[in-house]
């Protein structure tokens, strides 16, 4: 009987001497991903203000999907009617889903928790839902990505001890019905670590969801509302912790900054809504800080966003072109803006996976994010 180990291997390819980076290799049924790596977010099934071949144009590796946003609006029966999510969107790379877990969680009066699962509502128009750890199984089986994520329960930022305990704790119980309910080796389930921002819980869910034998591991429970400094001390605790033979996701995080230190801290996989969101309200990634294109600075400005960068957009535009889109309110501009963002983080990973196999990386790192630091405007 086969199982993932059949489909999905880990190999690390080369080490930070003094740091805990890692360069590796990913085999998953749709690809080789070379880590560390960013994910750019198709929540509806598309990289908002892009095609499929424009997120390939980016050297993007892999997408993530949204199985909460694909059950309520397209539905899992017409996808997997459709031959899954990489039929269904043209993409032929390897595709993770997360389990809807933080979304539902965070629609506050609009959901009810139980151990059983839970209760919810639609918000766009009411309608009344149930999901439990079987049937998020179901939904992201009938996906068909290649990577998917336990059900779980996110403690918001801030909560008491007992929240947190509570919630890791339920996120535990219902780990082990994701694994009853998942036997598709063909797709991996990976755990998340939950625990909020206490290091003894945080070390408990590690050393709990190691005990399963995954595929990958993810930490859970960041980027929801925390100071950065709060951020990267439970980053840099719980990477370690994981087991160092399987590529460890950081959930839900993607400034530059956040990347080179996560890379920094051992984590191999990264994601975030961030860059296109940045790119709808103007704001776009250089190697001295954020910038916002509708400043007038850059009215008469015939330099690419970024000179260091190959994007499409850097190669065949200027700032102020880009601006008098974004000003005028052609979608072009958000366009624009979004292929420089993504594949400027892809890249910036692309970068840093090659600093770490030349042992350069303390170096390296140190000086983009003196780059990065020098100017933030966002």
């Amino acid at each position: 009987m086969k199982t993932h180990k059949d489909y999905f291997d880990f190999k690390i390819i080369a080490r930070c001497d003094n740091s805990n980076a890692r360069a590796g290799e990913f085999r998953t049924p749709h690809g080789m991903i070379k880590t560390p790596v960013f994910m750019p977010v198709g929540t509806n099934s598309a990289v908002k203000m892009l095609t499929v071949a424009q997120v390939l144009e980016t050297n993007a590796q892999i997408i993530l999907n949204n199985s909460y946003h694909m059950y309520l609006r397209a539905g899992c029966e017409l996808i997997k009617k459709a031959g899954g999510l990489h039929q269904w969107q043209n993409w032929h790379k390897p595709i993770l889903t997360d389990s809807g877990g933080f979304q539902i969680f965070s629609l506050a009066k609009l959901r009810k928790i139980t151990e059983e699962g839970v209760y919810f509502s639609d918000p766009k128009n009411g309608a009344k839902h149930f999901i439990s750890p079987e049937i998020s199984m179901q939904i992201q089986n009938d996906l068909g990505a290649d990577i998917i994520m336990a059900f779980d329960e996110c403690a918001p930022y801030p909560c008491d001890y007992e929240h947190a305990k509570s919630a890791m704790e339920r996120t535990h119980r219902w780990l082990k019905r994701c694994f009853d309910a998942h036997n598709n080796p063909r797709i991996a389930l990976f755990p998340i670590v939950q625990g909020a921002f206490f290091e003894d819980l945080r070390a408990q869910a590690a050393s709990f969801v190691s005990g399963f034998d995954a595929a990958g591991y993810a930490i859970g429970g960041v980027s929801v509302g925390e100071p950065t400094d709060v951020k990267n001390k439970i980053v840099e605790f719980c990477a370690p912790l994981l087991p160092d033979d399987k590529p460890r996701y950081l959930m839900g995080v993607g400034t530059p900054v956040d990347l080179i230190n996560g890379v920094r801290f051992g984590v191999d996989m990264f994601d975030c809504v961030l860059a296109t969101r940045n790119a709808r309200h103007g704001t776009f990634f250089t190697y001295s800080g954020n910038k916002i294109i509708k400043n007038k600075e850059f009215s008469e400005d015939f330099r690419p966003l970024d000179e260091n960068c190959n994007c499409y957009t850097c190669k065949n535009h200027t700032r102020a072109y880009v601006r008098h889109l974004y000003r005028t309110g052609e979608a072009t501009a958000a366009t624009l803006l979004s292929i420089h963002n993504i594949h400027f983080l892809v890249n910036l990973m692309k970068d840093l996976r090659n600093s770490i196999i030349e042992n350069s990386f303390d170096v390296y790192s140190k000086k983009l994010l003196e780059g990065f630091n020098r100017c933030q405007t966002v």
